[in-house]
């Protein structure tokens, strides 16, 4: 008699094991953000020139992109030049000179290349569309904001630059101490930098997600208390910046003051006298629009993170101004108060679209 092949028993709950998903590996995670970026962000084809510019901090990235942009095009170039010392230092010479024969520049490296008069040539006069990503890491190139969904991001800007129109008065306030108040000129406000670089003459950064524009020289007066990060470092205690007529004319903040004072004082002794007189000034003025991203001490992502605003001190030539001082940093506030004439665009927090 043949034998009747017994049904497996079932297992109990408690016995069962639980199987553990295995998370991509780090090159998986890097293609795909890549391919993203080439794809989605810079919509490149397959006949446009494409440099890009890393150095021996992101080179890993760097390469990453190299590989995604020579899957579309077979233009593509990769530069490894040094470390620049700060965020806005030009790029060497040659570096510049290849930047202006492009469609497209992407420059992860460690240090801002936004802010220069290399990236301002290449894109207003030579027409390229440029992803810069200061301060890029593994962390924020795989996840985070640079997970958000860009063309949701771009129609939230769209829609917030509308409720902006004819509004010239700022004031920001915050539970931390912050009363700050300047005026804009309306038709300024950048609008652009929402992850999509499809037209000439674009540069964003990258993970993107925020609005912008540079405060009217000489009508800034009040405090300004950054909370959240400054630059690259995540605050403990909180930097008090006091501005008058566009200027910051004195800065509190223990040992964080003390290394901002120094910062600035090194970038002084490259300058000329007239330089010097603008150095501190409040160039740029900006809120969050991307959900994904995070408030971790890189101002590269904490600049986008949506519920905040943030005020940048120093070069604002980028935007129209006159203060050519070549450092450019970037101090986040959490939870302010923004009011532009009667309307509220931002509030505890909560953005409003």
């Amino acid at each position: 008699m043949a034998r009747r092949k017994s049904k497996p028993k079932k297992k109990a709950k408690s016995e069962e094991v639980d199987v553990e998903l295995e998370e991509p590996d780090i090159s998986e995670l890097l293609a795909s953000s890549a391919d993203m970026v080439v794809s989605t962000c810079m919509q490149m084809r397959s006949w446009e020139n494409v440099l890009v510019i890393t150095d021996p901090e992101t080179a890993e990235i760097g390469q990453a992109l190299y590989e995604a942009s020579s899957r579309i095009s077979d233009r593509v170039l990769m530069v490894m030049m040094p470390s620049t010392s700060q965020h806005g230092d030009e790029p060497p010479g040659a570096v510049a000179e290849l930047m202006r024969k492009q469609h497209i520049v992407l420059i992860p490296t460690r240090y801002s290349l936004t802010h220069t008069r290399a990236t301002h040539t290449a894109a207003r006069k030579e027409s390229a569309r440029i992803a810069t990503m200061p301060g890029i890491t593994l962390d924020i190139f795989t996840k985070g904001g640079m997970t958000a969904d860009f063309a949701e991001v771009k129609r939230d800007i769209t829609k917030v630059g509308g409720l902006l129109r004819k509004k010239r008065n700022v004031r920001v306030t915050s539970e931390a101490g912050t009363d700050v108040e300047f005026r804009i000129e309306p038709r300024k406000w950048k609008l652009e930098d929402n992850g999509i670089l499809s037209r000439p003459t674009q540069v964003s950064n990258l993970p993107a997600g925020k609005v912008f524009i540079m405060p009217r020289e000489g009508r800034m007066n009040g405090k300004i208390v950054i909370d959240g990060s400054w630059d690259s470092t995540l605050l403990d205690e909180p930097l008090v910046l006091y501005v008058e007529d566009g200027m910051v004319n004195r800065i509190e903040g223990g040992e964080v003051a003390d290394q901002v004072e120094e910062q600035y004082e090194a970038a002084a002794k490259r300058l000329g006298p007239k330089e010097q007189d603008l150095l501190w000034t409040v160039a740029e003025f900006g809120f969050g629009m991307n959900p994904n991203a995070r408030l971790m001490g890189n101002v590269l992502e904490d600049e986008k993170v949506r519920g905040t605003c943030y005020f940048a001190i120093g070069d604002n030539t980028n935007l129209g101004g006159s203060a050519s001082v070549g450092i450019h940093v970037t101090g986040v506030l959490r939870d302010p108060k923004v009011m532009i004439d009667d309307f509220c665009v931002l509030h505890k927090g909560d953005l409003v679209v």
